[in-house]
């Protein structure tokens, strides 16, 4: 799909339907050999963070066909039986990915807890294997979710990354750095701005491919963006005076200058628990 005018909107839905078409057909093919791609779900406690997103990865899952285990744990459970769990979902030969909800509670090591999970069930890309993997190059584990979601956008609108002077702002192991990565995986000259970047506006009107993971509502006004960007806007945040949820980027500032940008909703999250499946069936076939 090209795009086609000024301030078109880069829809995560379009991206979904095409992950959700390659899924159905891996899946297909995995299920005539015996093999049904399988999540466990492993939640702390009832966040009603998680929870919401726990209801929209079963409902993804099931469109597609991968059948959900959910194991919840109290919000008191111990360390020990906390890592007893991840050792036991390590050892199941019927769970193709895990995906463990954090933060956890504040007296569990989150570190230790994360390190005990196999990197090839990691379909979150929070383990060291994972990032690793998103780092070097050698395929093993999986990028985080989010960050893979940035690319797929970029690759469903044939956005050529090859030369383009891409800038990432925000730099978490959750977006922002493998983000930059993988854009550099795509042949991009990657900048990453951060807190103590000095005059960020001047690096980002520069920048041809804009990703925006700054964690902060509305912080990226007119005076960031030029004519022509590509703009993909991680942020989610709940805008009380509007009674919206918005991202990071000043929409109304942005779309009249730029040439491409994600709504909020409906870019760049509506796109990442779909990642979370394709994850799962392509460590189903891995397997």
């Amino acid at each position: 799909m090209w795009l086609t005018s000024m301030a078109d909107l880069l829809k995560g839905a379009d991206v979904v339907a095409a992950l959700g078409d390659k899924m159905s057909k891996d899946i297909e093919e995995l299920k005539g050999k015996g093999i049904t791609p399988t999540l466990a779900i492993l939640r702390v406690g009832e966040r009603p963070d998680d929870i919401s997103y726990e209801k929209g990865a079963m409902k993804r899952c099931e469109s597609v066909g991968v059948v959900v285990k959910s194991v919840v744990l109290p919000a008191d459970v111990t360390q020990g039986v906390l890592i007893d769990h991840v050792r036991a979902l390590n050892d199941d030969g019927s769970v193709h990915g895990v995906l463990i909800f954090r933060p956890l509670p504040k007296h569990l090591d989150e570190d230790a807890v994360c390190a005990t999970l196999k990197p090839e069930k990691d379909i979150d890309g929070i383990t060291e294997g994972s990032l690793a993997g998103v780092f070097t190059g050698n395929g093993k584990g999986f990028a985080p979710c989010t960050a893979q979601a940035c690319m797929e956008i970029l690759d469903y609108y044939n956005i050529d990354c090859k030369g383009k002077r891409a800038v990432v702002v925000g730099r978490s192991l959750v977006v922002g750095r493998p983000a930059a990565i993988m854009l550099m995986g795509k042949n991009a000259t990657v900048t990453i701005c951060h807190t103590r970047t000095v005059d960020m506006p001047s690096v980002t009107r520069n920048a041809e491919i804009l990703i925006v993971a700054a964690g902060q509502m509305e912080g990226l006004t007119k005076d960031y963006f030029s004519p022509g960007q590509i703009v993909i806007d991680v942020g989610i945040n709940w805008n009380d005076e509007k009674g919206k949820l918005c991202g990071d980027v000043k929409f109304d500032d942005a779309e009249p200058i730029v040439a491409a940008i994600t709504p909020v909703p409906g870019g760049v999250g509506t796109v990442t628990t779909s990642v979370l499946v394709s994850h799962v069936v392509e460590a189903a076939k891995k397997s």
